[in-house]
This record gives structure tokens, C-alpha cells and sequence, in this order.
């Protein structure tokens, strides 16, 4: 494996509580084996409250902790509050900002920053563009098979970016205008009285013979599977893939990223790992389709490399 390969850990996505919160990035900082962390709330400008007064510690302890910290902006930007907080963000020269809305790509202008997985970079003309606009990294759509994220990531180092691609966590399908979460609690956007809170790994949707199918996040809905790509790690990195994200989930997200940090290392063979993640994450199903170029909910096989 690539030396040079970081591994990386995504915003929280869920309303976890204050108190998870603030033990779940101690530990990260302690014991994790990641060397990027992003931070920020993404999903909800609701949900923003409750923990932007833990990041200036949460930052220093990451930091000291040798890890370098970014700053996720939200994914969709609609009141005139999620304006101020993106412009405010976005105003920022350290940490690290990662844009993921043209909201707050407006608001940074061209000065340096990075593109996050909602901003769509599926192809060569949108990274170069985003690239003259002051992007020095790209997270690639989570949905993009493996022969356009090669396309795309030759593209984008060829320009002197780091290209990231999701390697485990739930795909982010699509975020929406209302809260379908609240909705389903017979309760408004407006007066959700935060009950996404209950669900901290998302709420369950299921077909009408009871099958899970889709997570609801609030405005967010996301796959019931976990995208887990660890086999496919060495060509992702082989088709220049610099950054590899894990999305926090409610599960031991030291032992996941320790899974994948011993591929990365070389310490421990494909098919073992494989069978940790996959004691770690319990019965949750893991999925690959998307990479494979079919339905994202498939598991497809992939031989191990000699």
C-alpha cells in the first residue's frame, strides 16, 4: 500500500448527544489510528447548538493528539441562520474548511478549501472548474463506480488535489427540504423537539413486509447497508485515491478505523480483516454495489489480491 494513503473520519451525521460526543472524539484522539478528522454539523442547523461550544476543546485535543482537523459546512443552506453560520465558517483560515453547499462555496470565494461528497464532483470539467475556484481537495459522491472515480481521481492530482472516496459508513442517498424524521413522529420541522436524537445510528425504513431498506437522518436519507470497501482498498489507492473516509456510526469506531489502518499497513491480510469489520458492525448488512457499477445495496465479491 501507498505510505502516503491518509485515512480520514467524516462529520457525525446523527444527533448524538453532547456527552457522546465529547467521549467519542477523546477516544478518537487517544486511540484512533486516523490522521484527518472533520468536524461539524452537516445535517441539521437545529442540531448546531448543542456542541459548537465542545469544539474549541474538541479541536485542541485532536490536534495535540497529532491528527489534522477540518471543518464541514452543511449540506443544504436555506434559512437565513445557516447563511450566517456557513459565512462565518467560511471566513475562517484555520481549521480547514470543507464546502458542501454552492452557499458556502460563494461565501469562500477562492480562497483554498476543500470540496465535500454533496457537491457533486462527478467529472473532469466540475474538479477543474472547482480547482480555479481555490479546491485543494475532493471527496468523490459516494455513488461514482470505480472506473469514473479512476477517471476523476487521475484528473483531480493531476491538478495537485487530494481526492477522497468513502470506505465505510452509510451512503448518503439524498437530503430534502423537509424532516421526514419528524414527520413520521407526527411532528414538524419547526417543533421536531429533536427526536432524531433517539436514533442514533438513523431510523429504520422498511418495506411493507417489514424488510429494512433505507435509514432516515433527519432531512437525510441514507442506505440501511454499510458501504465497506475494505477489499477494495488497494485499487482505489492504486487508481490515486489519497484520503479514505470512515463515516462514524454507532458502532466501535476505533476498532473499524484499527481494521482499516492494518490493511493500509499491510499488518493484517485482506480476508481477516474483512471478517473483523464485519464481527465489529454486527448484523448490519455491508454493501459495495455502487464501486462495482451495480444497485448500491449489493455485496459483491471481490478476490483478495495475491
Amino acid at each position: 500500500m501507498n505510505d502516503m494513503t491518509k485515512l480520514t473520519l467524516g462529520p457525525i451525521a446523527y444527533h448524538w448527544s453532547a456527552d457522546t460526543r465529547r467521549d467519542f472524539y477523546a477516544r478518537i484522539a487517544d486511540e484512533a489510528p486516523v490522521d484527518e478528522v472533520y468536524l461539524g454539523e452537516v445535517i441539521c442547523s437545529k442540531r448546531a447548538p448543542f456542541h459548537e461550544a465542545d469544539l474549541p476543546e474538541t479541536i485542541d485535543r485532536l490536534e495535540r493528539a497529532g491528527k489534522t482537523v477540518i471543518l464541514s459546512t452543511l449540506a443544504e443552506v436555506m434559512l437565513k441562520r445557516e447563511r450566517k453560520a456557513t459565512e462565518d465558517l467560511a471566513a475562517m483560515e484555520t481549521p480547514e474548511i470543507e464546502i458542501n453547499n454552492a452557499a458556502g462555496l460563494f461565501a469562500r470565494g477562492k480562497r483554498p478549501h476543500r470540496i465535500g461528497p454533496f457537491m457533486n464532483a462527478y467529472n473532469e470539467a466540475t474538479i477543474r472548474w472547482m480547482a480555479g475556484q481555490g479546491a485543494t481537495h475532493i471527496c468523490l459522491p459516494g455513488e461514482l463506480p470505480a472506473d469514473a472515480i479512476a477517471v476523476a481521481a487521475k484528473a483531480a492530482r493531476e491538478l495537485g488535489l487530494g481526492v477522497e472516496v468513502q470506505v465505510f459508513g452509510r451512503a448518503s442517498l439524498a437530503v430534502s427540504a423537509r424532516c421526514y424524521h419528524a414527520r413520521a413522529h407526527d411532528r414538524t420541522k419547526d417543533n421536531c423537539q429533536f427526536v432524531c436524537e433517539a436514533d442514533a445510528d438513523g431510523m429504520p425504513l422498511r418495506t411493507t413486509d417489514n424488510s429494512p431498506i433505507l435509514r432516515v437522518n433527519g432531512i437525510q436519507t441514507q442506505s440501511e447497508s454499510y458501504v465497506a470497501l475494505l477489499p477494495e482498498t488497494g485499487e482505489l489507492i492504486a487508481n490515486n485515491i489519497s484520503h479514505l473516509r470512515l463515516m462514524p456510526q454507532a458502532v466501535d469506531m476505533v476498532a473499524v478505523a484499527t481494521v482499516f489502518r492494518d490493511v493500509l499497513d499491510r499488518a493484517r491480510a485482506v480476508d481477516d480483516a474483512d471478517a473483523m469489520l464485519r464481527s465489529v458492525c454486527r448484523t448490519t448488512p455491508f454493501s459495495n454495489g455502487f464501486y462495482h457499477g451495480k444497485a448500491g445495496y449489493r455485496r459483491i465479491a471481490m478476490a483478495s489480491p495475491a
